[in-house]
């Protein structure tokens, strides 16, 4: 069995240059960054009860799966953090390897898929972020995301609610009418509801600590935490 839905490993490679342009392809992630950063540093410190200084991620251990061009982890290694990057597709690992050393940082960068990742350690973090409605099964990509994790610590998994509203702001308006994201970016069916996740995180060791959504302000140009999980939702699960 894999986690590799090679028709979408396909789409990501054909548009692999574009990652670190950001009037690109990508565009809409770059400014969907900061608020996941902040998210995710801020939630690290306080579960493990971490000094807030300028490299307050030291000494931990953390996986970004389907890490693409490195968007998450450049600024998560800045934070002081250990990472490491597996992702299904070849030239997402070059870009992400190339950009890094342009940059000076030292992280690892493996092409393959969660359950081609043979390791003895677990990491303190593990991050599926806008990865599982790409995925050929969720409920095994969980499963062999979650043997990666250690106990207590802590998954981050961000994806799209399959609602009506998710289908028209994050299909019919980003991709075809606004055009921010290449049409055909997103499958509707492979949207995952949050009850749909958090259940799949309970048959797999992870208990429910937090659920968040994400919402877009065009006015100012700017993503923000909110309450309404309708369209984005970022949930962060503890390995019990």
């Amino acid at each position: 069995m894999s986690t590799v839905n090679k028709k979408e490993i396909e789409k990501f490679s054909k548009i692999a240059t574009e990652w670190w342009n950001p009037n690109g392809k990508f565009k809409p992630l770059h400014k969907f960054n900061p608020i996941r950063i902040q998210y995710l540093k801020d939630n690290i410190i306080k579960h493990f009860g971490l000094k807030i200084e300028k490299k307050p991620l030291k000494n931990l251990n953390i996986l970004d799966i389907g890490c693409g061009g490195g968007l998450l982890s450049e600024p998560l290694s800045r934070l002081g953090a250990n990472v490491t990057g597996i992702d299904a597709s070849k030239k997402n690992i070059q870009i992400a390897k190339f950009h890094a050393k342009e940059n000076n940082l030292k992280i690892n960068y493996f092409c393959l898929a969660p359950e081609k990742f043979n390791v003895k350690k677990k990491y303190d973090i593990i991050l599926n972020m806008e990865i599982v409605e790409h995925v050929e099964d969720v409920n095994f990509f969980i499963n062999e995301t979650s043997n990666l994790l250690k106990k207590n610590g802590l998954m981050f998994v961000a994806t799209l609610n399959k609602t009506l509203k998710s289908y028209l702001f994050a299909i019919l308006g980003a991709e075809y009418i606004l055009r921010w994201l290449p049409i055909g970016t997103h499958e509707w069916e492979k949207f995952v509801k949050p009850n749909e996740l958090v259940d799949i995180g309970k048959r797999n060791n992870l208990k429910l600590k937090k659920i968040n959504g994400l919402q877009f302000n065009p006015f100012i140009d700017k993503w923000s935490l909110s309450n309404d999980t309708s369209v984005n939702y970022i949930i962060n699960f503890e390995k019990t």
